[in-house]
């Protein structure tokens, strides 16, 4: 009887519009199972580890499947849940599987195929023909049969070896073979243990006086006190540990082993270290917060989501705590998303004087083999609760109960590029579908569709309305800047009613904390003379310029320029600051207040996986006194001893052309706000503004959410603006304005039948050129209807293959971006 032909639908981390199928050969039958990675050849040679989506039998009409060369795994890297929202993602997106995979697994999990040079035999030992490089080359092929590219650049002590390598190809000295190449492996630790023998007390006293065995080696006599000490404090020794402790040389602890005394052993060991495990709550809710946690818990019992509407500082994460205590006593797992890993450092101090080493932390930070170890741990259940940014919706969770999305709103949950274009909130209310678990949104200031679902009660809500301790929500003060002015008329930094604030603030050993929503030192520079201002070559953009690197920097393509000292249009020598960013607020600061310790805290001030966590921790203990930050001060921080809090530039907030920019800014400024007076006097926020009337700043004033919301979902409905419509943005890029613009045109076109009523554009973006390629926007407002929605995206994809199959605009690059923000 003839066995039927199994085929494997395989997902490897390309840009493919469709999975690609291989058979899967007789001796791999018994071993395959989707979620393995498997070793696979597209094209003629090039090698991908992907992995199984499915099992099947159908036939491919088109293609001759090719065989599956390897499986790399045991056991599934990844379960059915994991691959279910890999495809929604990439539905609903509008991307591929293949870049979804790219994003979720760690880079060790995505093996890279590496180039191999294998001698050919039949060319003999004859080096005669050969160049100098060619015969070095040559030679090390005979002695070793195979090289590695890192090993002919070690030979030829360069790393141009590409031609050399190619000469070599066309002269059949060797051919070439493409390896998969393993890059994770476990950490490993030498311990050291004492021979079992020295347990017994007499025993050891005697070897601890032989005369022969050790008071002649002072040396090994103390290496082996230091030991004891080290085993008794720390149950467990390692060899770097105890040759530090002692002072001794590895020669010195040879001698003990040689001596059969000790005993080295290799064993896996962490690269995470973690606390024990154990659950400790220490506090009581306040009856506000128990209120909303029993709304809470009551509500997720009929509906899967709920969001708790909570003012600042009145204690969300307490309410978090116990409903996370709740679940881990279930013995399900929970995911705890935020928005920025500034905030995981304050948080993950507070989870783990809870619950210990139940807790992990996933984000970019972390290096590629740490990250292996904690998505292992998830994958076995070993870790309980995950404190993430929006990557962790990918980890492999095996009994996920519950997910909390902390700062709901925040648009940093929303990824820009490269694609999957996905937000972690709806994929996070996705992923727990599939679980049948529960989600709980957290916010002062709810998204407006994340409000507008529930009170339409597709979510459940909960409402936290008071400050923890009574703490009264800090008064406002609007500063009017119209007439306010510093050198050469640009905008005065720090009004004179700000500065006896924060004179003040210090005088009672209080701290600051001013905002600023632009970094560097001087968003742009301007020609007194002309007006000329320098821009990127690359971009449509001014540029910043940054005083601790004394360059120009494009904040869009990275591009850095030397300082401008003359005018490129006129020749004069005069220029102004106009506007001002961080870093000479931060000057400005110490010129001002110069007993005042100052920080900055932005993306340029902190880099590297700890410098977050260093900064927040100086700040909370006090050995600062004044913070001025980007975004990054905003989200969720929780600081006792701030009473006074600056945003020093509002307008610069209120006038983006963005159907969200009330929204956002009305987010931002009572967020901020909330860093005010957290634990026992009413602070003080001070906001600098010109356009006073601004209806967005009565809202802030009033620290009035339901106001602003009634008004903002009034324009929403008004002009078809979600929650009301779903947004799909589509990006054109070329290098040349006439190509792209042309195809802009007829994508509009080809969409006008059945879509045109939904489409706004083609029309240029504000920045309409970056890294060289000009851009085009066609916006799409469609209506909540679902079978439409998938009927147009499905056009859409459809329309982009049919632009690129005209020779024209084979090269313009479509983005689609769904619920664009």
């Amino acid at each position: 009887m003839s066995i039927s032909v199994l085929f494997a639908e395989v997902i490897i981390p390309l840009a493919l519009p469709k999975n690609y199928t291989w058979s899967v050969p007789a001796a791999l039958r018994d071993q395959i199972k989707p979620g393995v990675r498997v070793e696979v050849i597209l094209g003629k040679n090039k090698k991908y580890a992907g992995v199984v989506k499915r099992l099947h039998e159908e036939k491919p009409e088109a293609f001759e499947a090719k065989d599956i060369l390897n499986i790399l795994d045991a056991e599934p890297v990844i379960f059915p849940e994991q691959l279910k929202l890999w495809e929604w993602i990439a539905r609903y997106y509008m991307c591929s599987e293949g870049e979804v995979m790219a994003a979720a697994l760690p880079a060790h999990f995505k093996l890279s195929s590496e180039t191999i040079l294998v001698f050919n035999e039949e060319f003999g030992d004859n080096f005669s023909t050969l160049d100098h490089d060619e015969y070095l080359v040559g030679e090390a092929l005979l002695l070793k049969k195979e090289l590695k590219i890192g090993e002919v650049q070690q030979i030829l002590d360069s790393n141009r070896v590409y031609p050399v390598i190619k000469r070599l190809i066309e002269k059949k000295v060797c051919t070439v073979w493409e390896a998969l190449k393993e890059t994770w492996s476990p950490k490993k630790e030498i311990f050291v243990l004492l021979n079992h023998k020295y347990d017994n007390e007499e025993e050891l006293s005697a070897l601890l006086s032989d005369d022969k065995k050790l008071q002649r080696a002072e040396k090994q006599l103390e290496l082996l006190l230091s030991y004891l000490h080290l085993i008794k404090t720390q149950g467990e020794v390692t060899k770097p540990e105890l040759l530090k402790k002692s002072g001794a040389s590895d020669a010195q602890l040879k001698g003990l082993v040689d001596k059969n005394i000790l005993w080295l052993e290799k064993r896996q060991v962490d690269r995470l270290q973690y606390l024990p495990r154990n659950i400790q709550i220490d506090f009581e809710l306040t009856p506000a917060q128990q209120r909303a946690f029993d709304a809470i818990t009551e509500q997720l019992v009929s509906k899967q989501a709920c969001l708790l509407h909570g003012v600042t500082a009145s204690g969300k994460t307490q309410v978090y705590v116990k409903l996370i205590e709740r679940y881990i006593r279930q013995g399900k797992q929970v995911l705890y998303l935020l928005p920025e890993i500034a905030l995981t450092s304050q948080v993950i101090r507070r989870l783990q004087k809870h619950f210990g080493g139940y807790i992990g932390i996933y984000h970019s930070k972390f290096n590629q083999n740490e990250r292996v170890e904690i998505w292992n741990k998830v994958k076995t259940g070993e870790l309980k609760v995950v404190l993430g940014a929006r990557s962790s919706i990918f980890l492999p969770f095996t009994d996920l109960g519950l997910i909390v999305v902390d700062e709901e709103h925040d648009t940093s949950y929303k990824q820009q590029d490269p694609a999957p274009r996905y937000h972690a909130r709806d994929g996070a209310i996705y992923y727990a579908s599939l679980f049948n678990a529960n989600v709980l949104l957290g916010s002062a200031t709810p998204s407006v569709e994340s409000f507008y679902n529930a009170q339409s009660q597709k979510y459940g809500l909960a409402i936290l309305g008071e400050r923890f301790g009574g703490v009264q929500l800090p008064a406002i003060d609007i500063i009017d800047t119209k007439r306010m002015f510093g050198a050469d008329k640009d905008k005065i930094i720090i009004t004179p009613p700000l500065k006896a604030a924060i004179d003040q603030s210090l005088e009672q050993g209080k701290q600051v904390i001013l905002f600023q929503n632009r970094r560097g030192y001087s968003p742009y520079q301007v020609c007194q003379t002309c007006g000329w201002i320098p821009h990127c070559k690359f971009c449509d953009v001014t540029l910043t310029f940054h005083k601790n690197t004394h360059k120009l920097h494009c904040h869009y393509c990275g591009t850095v320029y030397p300082p401008v000292h003359a005018c490129q249009a006129c020749g004069s020598d005069k220029f102004s600051q106009r506007n001002f960013g961080t870093e000479r607020i931060e000057e400005q600061l110490e010129e001002m207040f110069p007993k005042g310790r100052v920080a900055r805290m932005d993306i340029d001030s902190v880099r590297g996986k700890t410098a977050h966590d260093s900064l927040i921790q100086q700040f909370e203990q006090g050995r600062l006194d004044i913070l001025v930050g980007t975004q990054m001060v905003v989200k969720g921080l929780d600081f006792e001893n701030v009473n006074l809090v600056g945003i020093l530039d509002a307008d610069s907030l209120l006038s983006f052309a963005d159907f969200r920019v009330n929204e956002r800014a009305f987010q931002l400024m009572e967020q901020v706000s909330g860093r005010a007076g957290r634990k026992d006097k009413q602070g003080k926020v001070f906001i600098q503004v010109s356009n006073t009337q601004h209806p967005v700043l009565y809202f802030v004033q009033q620290h009035d959410y339901g106001l602003f919301y009634n008004q903002e979902i009034e324009g929403r409905r008004m002009f078809f603006y979600p929650p009301f419509a779903r947004l799909i943005m589509l990006t054109l890029k070329h290098k040349s304005k006439d190509v792209v613009e042309a195809a802009a045109q007829m994508m509009a076109f080809s969409m006008q039948g059945e879509y045109g009523k939904f489409l706004v554009g083609p029309a240029e973006p504000v920045v309409n050129r970056v890294r060289n390629q000009y851009l085009m926007e066609l916006l799409i407002k469609l209506p909540k209807d679902g079978e439409l929605i998938q009927r147009c995206k499905r056009f859409i994809l459809e329309q982009i293959a049919v632009l690129h199959n005209d020779k024209r605009f084979r090269n313009v690059v479509v983005i689609p971006d769904v619920d664009a923000m």
